[in-house]
């Protein structure tokens, strides 16, 4: 089986509304993400970035780099930058699948199983979980690398994603070994 890393929406300048709850989160988030992307490109697996444009169309990687880093928590984004060697997709709604090629590029990489990392759990992790299950992956979720909100929410989007979806919630250190397995 062979897995790979997404790590969805963690270029955010963390500047709205629930930017403080949120940064908490994301926070306490960062040191699993980097140990998953770590244990990733040791293990030569596909590392994918997927973040939103922030309605900026034109926007390229570099461009949403730098904007996340000249915003208010640059100490949460600068320890998971992508790399200029991994895929960066971008997407405009919720899911990391809708209307970006990331199945496509899964595809063609031979992926079938995923493991979503990133933020915000009760929203775009939630909603990437379900695409990826109707499009037949199979689905790790680490409940300490991903960020939320509320986590009242939170937990209830990790349940359903569990139980509707059969994804596999776990910790981290639960995942840093799948990677190797192609």
């Amino acid at each position: 089986m062979s897995t790979a890393l997404l790590v969805i929406d963690m270029l955010n300048r963390y500047e709205h509304d629930d930017a403080g709850a949120l940064a908490e989160s994301v926070g306490e988030s960062v040191p699993n993400i980097r140990r998953l992307l770590d244990a990733a490109r040791q293990q030569d697996s596909t590392v994918v970035y997927v973040n939103d444009n922030h309605g900026e169309w034109t926007a390229d990687r570099r461009e949403l780099a730098d904007w996340a880093l000249q915003g208010s928590r640059p100490d949460l984004v600068e320890p998971i930058l992508p790399s200029p060697d991994v895929p960066l997709l971008v997407k405009a709604r919720h899911s990391a699948f809708y209307a970006t090629q990331l199945d496509y590029f899964l595809r063609t990489h031979n992926v079938d199983r995923i493991v979503l990392t990133g933020q915000v759990t009760e929203q775009c992790i939630l909603y990437s979980a379900l695409d990826a299950y109707v499009r037949h992956f199979d689905v790790a979720v680490p409940s300490d690398a991903v960020a939320h909100i509320h986590k009242d929410l939170s937990d209830a989007a990790l349940a359903m994603m569990e139980r509707n979806m059969r994804a596999r919630v776990c910790l981290t250190d639960e995942l840093v070994g799948v990677f190797g397995s192609r």
